[in-house]
């Protein structure tokens, strides 16, 4: 079956039920330029997705007049969006998906060499519909249903897991640990979570020799996961070695900030690996190395959208031919690949809906991005937040964070 019949039929499979949508990357993974190659990498931020529904009409920008909602030939989807605001305020969601947090970072300068990352966090309060400034945690991630969220206070890696009550705002269980975590990810059905374990803090920074700017620092100090029950707040720890070789600096690099995540079905645990001979580890839940998944063969962990929620599509890399700014969608078994508009694909929508980031239709520079909503096998692009500022990806442009509810 090829990538047009999975879209029909998915199309067809769409009015008849409501798919789950689970976490796709939750793991917030980071690149940074090699000190030893003239590579570029790109400044990437994982998501968990969600489900929510609300019923809207979409205002539109002016710079996207020329922009259309779903047309006829395709269900059309509810929205609720804020193409003015940026961060935005109200509540953002479409077609069960939903906007549950966002971040800012900000680099704090320790020393001339040294920073390191920190972020301020803005999450919704379900009874306004408005995100809320925080600056307790660290790290956020949202659970389905956008009633608990898993945070790490500051000072990274965090001694402790706490479980925060996103009605009341207060954490209503402590998760302690013995190795510090540096990240956090929910499992697709919501009843595990991964914690990514770490020496020191992943979000440190230092400047290089030859470097204008920040890097990661290295080596990286990630040492293993937990994987807790979320019930009983139980759960073991996996060591997993970095490897290394002393003739080949090129041997076990990670990025800094190298989070793991869980598969769809929440059966294993996985990760990105940039010198890796397929990009990726994947581990049982006893943190035993397997064998890639046949579903997971083009999962890419620097797209944050993943597997689609009925797993026959997974978002894929940069494509930019048919359109300025667009991406691929990858069939999860056999590979072939479709365009779709998007810049960056970050939360499916049911199974032929992403949430993206994406410049202006007449837009010419790469970094001044908004949210937008876009659909396999169709032009149309709806805006859903205003268009984030700034001229390259330095920090202080905010994060989004998604979750099913």
């Amino acid at each position: 079956m090829n990538v047009d019949e999975l879209l029909r039929d998915a199309l067809r499979e769409q009015a008849d039920e409501q798919a789950s949508v689970g976490p796709g990357l939750a793991d917030r993974v980071l690149t940074l330029r090699r000190r030893r190659r003239n590579r570029r990498y790109v400044t990437l931020a994982a998501v968990t997705v969600a489900v929510v529904a609300v019923a809207v009409a979409v205002p539109m920008l002016d710079s996207g007049k020329d922009e259309v909602r779903p047309s006829g030939g395709i269900q059309q989807v509810e929205v609720n969006a804020h193409p003015d605001q940026s961060p935005p305020r109200d509540l953002i969601s479409t077609g069960g998906t939903a906007l549950a947090a966002y971040s800012v970072p900000k680099t704090v300068v320790q020393s001339a060499n040294e920073g390191v990352t920190v972020r301020t966090y803005w999450l919704l309060d379900p009874k306004t519909g408005k995100y809320v400034k925080t600056t307790k945690w660290s790290w956020v991630a949202v659970a389905p249903g956008m009633k608990t969220a898993a945070v790490l206070e500051q000072n990274l890696p965090a001694s402790r897991i706490g479980l925060l009550d996103l009605a009341s705002g207060q954490v209503k269980r402590w998760i302690p640990v013995d190795h510090g975590v540096g990240g956090l990810a929910f499992s697709r059905d919501g009843q595990k979570l991964v914690a990514s374990t770490y020496g020191g803090n992943p979000d440190q920074l230092e400047k290089t020799e030859g470097s204008d700017g920040w890097d990661q620092k290295q080596p990286s100090t990630r040492n293993g996961f937990y994987v807790f029950d979320v019930a009983s707040g139980k759960g073991p720890w996996s060591e997993v070695e970095l490897k290394s070789d002393p003739n080949d600096p090129d041997v076990g690099f990670l990025n800094g900030r190298q989070d793991f995540a869980l598969t769809p079905d929440g059966k294993y645990v996985w990760a990105g690996n940039p010198m890796g001979a397929i990009g990726k580890d994947f581990y049982d839940l006893s943190g035993r190395k397997v064998a890639v998944p046949a579903d997971q063969k083009y999962l890419n962990w620097w797209v944050d959208a993943g597997t689609s929620p009925n797993g026959k599509l997974v978002g894929g890399d940069f494509a930019g031919e048919k359109w300025k700014t667009s991406s691929w969608i990858v069939d999860a078994r056999t590979g072939d690949k479709t365009e779709v508009h998007g810049q960056q694909l970050l939360a499916w929508v049911g199974n032929t809906r992403l949430i993206a980031w994406d410049i202006a239709k007449d837009g010419k520079n790469e970094f001044h991005n908004r949210l937008v909503l876009v659909t396999v096998g169709s032009d149309d692009v709806v805006p859903l937040s205003g268009f984030r500022q700034g001229n390259d990806g330095a920090a202080g442009r905010w994060e989004p964070v998604f979750a099913q509810r």
